[in-house]
């Protein structure tokens, strides 16, 4: 905005949401107004092609998609305007929070304030429709609503473990019930092996990947284990895996001619990405589980030299923190899941001999000290959400090779033994997918 010397008028939308009823028609009352409203200017509105700059100069009659994903975008008004004429701008990547817009009303008054005012929005998921209305008050807005509500992504409730080892590499998988309940073997998709880890990505799929061979297998929403993609990234076992930031993922640590901190990220896509420099104490045989909704944790393992429990914390970005002090009984050889929608869990593992202890991780990310063991003790074991907020601990060895398992409740309470499905085995990794 020309000459901003003036007091700063910061203009959000009031507040008013419009919102779907139960039954997915009915509107409330504000929102109803709103969607009316909306109605009747954008009839005569003639919409734009969407706008990523960091400039751009408005028209009278028509709309624009303001998409601020990279930038904030300044927008300059006409220098004239009659009286009615309206435009309408919507954030189209609800993204104005993060970087908003700017309106330079070019020399008309707005609400009544000359130009020397700064005029921003910076409310998520705003429509803000501005009309003409005389020279005393300029543009005047009459629609500035955010619509809070957004799409649920699909809940996971369904789990698969994958892959493992006993006498020699597997490739069969077991699918999970949204019940916890452990399906017969299916038969292998892609190259058997061992050491691998395995997270969730696109919300509802999952993925495979390293181990020894290398390789990736990609999950879909079904539960079907696809044919190998070539690996990306540094080649190890005994890493481990999580997703963050909703639908996206992260392999990390692990072991290759020596322990490595190494880190790689999965787009929402389910492409892993080249290596990420190490953040924290290289190690393997570790674990790790989503926490918060958006954020990560790696846990434990094994740094060449003693067996640890120090954390990392993984941001809602995919940035590792650095070590975090750790809390309860060291081991390696552990497994981790998330549960109760927002906390974590690491279970079981070897401390120089098979144990069952569990630590809950709060929806803060902080460990938690141990809990008595319940279930049999076992070294590499996996885990996975099931059942959208619930978990499950599976197979590993305990002196020989089992199929056991231990649900996990939706507030973190670990169940004794059932019988185990599928074949007995360990080494191996598991997720959860819609």
């Amino acid at each position: 905005m020309s000459g901003i010397t003036g007091s700063k008028l910061n203009i959000r939308g009031s507040g008013r949401i419009a919102k779907l009823g139960t039954d997915g028609q009915a509107l409330t009352s504000a929102g109803a107004g709103m969607a009316a409203a909306f109605e009747d200017l954008a009839a005569g509105i003639s919409w734009q092609t969407i706008e990523t700059g960091s400039t751009m100069t408005a028209v009278a009659g028509n709309g624009y998609w303001v998409d601020t994903s990279s930038n904030a975008c300044t927008i300059t008004l006409p220098a004239s305007a009659s009286v009615g004429d309206t435009i309408i701008f919507t954030d189209y990547a609800r993204n104005w929070g993060t970087n908003g817009i700017v309106i330079d009303s070019n020399g008309l008054n707005y609400q009544s304030r000359d130009d020397t005012f700064t005029v921003e929005y910076t409310t998520d998921g705003m429509t803000l429709a501005i009309t003409y209305m005389d020279a005393t008050q300029g543009w005047v807005p009459t629609i500035d609503e955010a619509v809070t509500d957004v799409p649920v992504p699909p809940t996971n409730e369904n789990g698969i473990f994958g892959f493992g080892r006993t006498a020699g590499n597997l490739s069969m998988s077991n699918l999970v019930s949204n019940a916890g309940v452990v399906a017969t073997d299916t038969t292998g998709v892609g190259t058997a092996r061992y050491g691998s880890a395995a997270c969730e990505y696109g919300y509802d799929k999952g993925i495979f990947s390293f181990g020894s061979p290398e390789t990736t297998n990609l999950v879909s929403n079904a539960g079907v284990i696809a044919s190998d993609v070539t690996q990306v990234g540094t080649g190890r076992v005994a890493l481990a895996a999580c997703s963050y930031g909703g639908d996206k993922g992260i392999f990390g640590f692990g072991e290759n001619g020596g322990r490595v901190s190494i880190t790689n990220l999965v787009s929402n896509a389910g492409v892993v990405s080249t290596d990420v420099t190490g953040v924290g104490t290289a190690r393997n045989e570790l674990a790790a589980t989503q926490y918060g909704g958006d954020k990560g944790i790696f846990g434990y393992g094994d740094d060449g030299s003693s067996v640890v429990s120090l954390t990392n914390l993984v941001s809602n970005a995919g940035v590792v923190a650095t070590d975090t002090t750790g809390v309860g009984t060291a081991r390696y050889g552990l497994a981790a899941c998330s549960y109760g929608y927002d906390k974590g869990i690491f279970g079981f593992g070897n401390d120089g001999g098979y144990v069952g202890m569990t630590n809950l991780v709060s929806n803060a990310g902080v460990v938690a000290t141990d809990v008595t063991a319940v279930g049999t003790g076992r070294v590499t074991p996996a885990a996975t959400q099931y059942g959208d907020d619930k978990g499950i601990f599976g197979f590993g060895y305990t002196g020989s090779f089992t199929a056991v398992t231990n649900l996990v409740s939706n507030v973190g309470v670990v169940g004794t033994d059932v019988t185990g499905v599928g074949t007995a085995r360990y080494k191996l990794a598991a997720c959860s997918f819609n």
